[in-house]
C-alpha cells in the first residue's frame, strides 16, 4: 500500500509500505477514502514534538470502509462506512466509562510511533484500527466524508472547548486562534447559545472567516482587547477559548479574561512552562481547563445531531489532494497558502 510518511522536520513523502493486517482479534482494517491534515500533525512536522520514528504513517483523521475484522469484533462489519477519533479506546475501562475516552488505559494515538512502538496513521490506503469496537463509529447515510472526518477530531474538539468554557447565553466570550478548530469553537459557542463571541488571529484571512462564522473580530490585537473590555464593562471575557498552543496565545487568553472566568485551552502546548504564574492564577480566581478531547464520547452524539439540525461544516474543507500530491498538501496547509483552512487527501 501507499502512505504519507514522516522523513524529517518539514519533510514528508508518499512511499510504499507493507499492507495493514490484522494483528489482534480486536482489530479492524479500514480502507481509507479520505484523510485529513490536522494542526496537531504540524507539531512533529515542524519539530515542536520530537521522537517520531522515520517512516511513520502520518495523520489521525480518516473515514473509509471496513474491509476486514478480527474474530472478536461485532459492532462493525465488512462494508460498513466508519470514521474514528484520533485515539483508540477500549470502551470498557474506568476512563472510557466516564467519557474520558482520550485517556483510555489501552489507548494509542494514530500516527505516532516512537522507538518502534505505536500506531501508524490514517494517511494511507489502509489503516489498522486496534480496539475497533470501542474506537470506530459508523457514519450514517447522508453524512458526507468531509463532515465525518471533522466529527472525528476538529468538530468534536471545538465542541469540547466550548463545553470546558461552560458557554451560555448572556455572557462575553473570546476565542484566541482562528484555525480550523478555532473556527469550529466559535461555531460551537454559538450553538450553545452565546451571543457575544470575539475572536482574534494575526492572520487577516482567518479573521475574515471567523467573522463569517459569526464572531466579532478586530484588525489589531489592541482593538480586540479593547472590544472585549467594552463589551464586558471592563471586566474581561467570562470565558476564553485558546486554540493555538503557544505561550503568547496563552498569555493573551489570561490577560483578557475576567476574574472568576474559565480559560479553556485545547491548543497542544509543547513547551514546559506556563506563560502566567500560580500567583496570577490565584489573583484572578481563575479556572483553567485543558486536555485532549475525548472525541470518541462526542462522536455518536454529534452524528445524531447532524442528522436532525442544519449544521453546515462543508466550508471547513477548502483543499483536496490525491495521495500522490501529499507534499503539496502539506506545503499548502503547513504554510497557510492559498487561504487554506483544512486540507484533505482523497483516495
Amino acid at each position: 500500500m501507499r502512505g504519507v510518511c514522516f522523513q524529517s522536520v518539514e519533510h514528508i513523502a508518499p512511499q510504499d509500505l507493507p499492507d495493514a493486517v490484522i494483528e489482534a482479534p480486536t482489530d479492524a482494517i479500514v480502507q481509507v477514502d479520505m484523510a485529513g491534515l490536522c494542526g496537531s500533525d504540524m507539531h512533529p512536522f515542524f519539530g515542536r514534538e520530537i521522537g517520531l520514528d522515520v517512516g511513520t504513517v502520518m495523520g489521525h483523521e480518516f473515514v473509509g470502509r471496513v474491509v476486514e475484522t478480527g474474530s472478536q469484533v461485532r459492532s462493525v462489519s465488512v462494508g460498513d462506512r466508519v470514521c474514528a477519533p484520533f485515539t483508540t479506546s477500549c470502551g470498557q475501562c474506568e476512563f472510557c466509562r466516564r467519557g474520558l475516552t482520550a485517556r483510555c488505559v489501552d489507548g494509542q494515538l494514530f500516527g505516532w510511533r516512537q522507538d518502534g512502538e505505536g500506531l501508524h496513521g490514517g494517511q494511507a490506503q489502509w489503516v489498522r484500527v486496534p480496539l475497533a469496537e470501542g474506537t470506530l463509529v459508523p457514519v450514517p447515510d447522508g453524512i458526507a466524508d468531509e463532515t465525518a472526518l471533522l466529527v472525528g477530531d476538529n468538530f468534536s474538539t471545538g465542541m469540547y472547548c466550548a463545553d470546558l468554557a461552560e458557554v451560555q447565553p448572556g455572557r462575553v466570550y473570546a476565542v484566541v486562534g482562528c484555525g480550523t478548530v478555532g473556527l469550529l469553537a466559535i461555531m460551537a459557542a454559538l450553538l450553545r447559545g452565546a451571543t457575544q463571541v470575539f475572536a482574534y488571529d494575526p492572520v487577516g484571512t482567518r479573521r475574515q472567516r471567523a467573522q463569517a462564522v459569526g464572531a466579532s473580530v478586530c484588525d489589531s490585537l489592541e482593538a480586540f482587547e479593547a472590544a472585549v473590555r467594552q463589551a464586558s464593562e471592563g471586566r474581561g471575557a467570562d470565558g476564553v477559548m485558546e486554540l493555538v498552543g503557544k505561550p503568547d496565545a496563552q498569555r493573551l487568553a489570561y490577560d483578557i479574561i475576567s476574574p472568576g472566568g474559565i480559560l479553556a485551552t485545547i491548543g497542544c502546548h509543547c513547551t514546559p512552562n506556563f506563560s502566567f504564574s500560580p500567583a496570577e492564577l490565584y489573583d484572578k480566581n481563575l479556572t483553567y481547563r485543558s486536555g485532549r478531547c475525548p472525541a470518541r464520547a462526542y462522536m455518536p452524539r454529534l452524528m445524531q445531531r447532524l442528522q436532525t439540525e442544519p449544521i453546515d461544516l462543508s466550508w471547513c474543507v477548502t483543499h483536496r489532494f490525491p495521495l500522490s500530491d501529499a507534499i503539496t498538501a502539506y506545503d499548502t496547509f503547513a504554510y497557510q497558502k492559498d487561504d487554506c483552512v483544512k486540507a484533505v487527501l482523497v483516495f
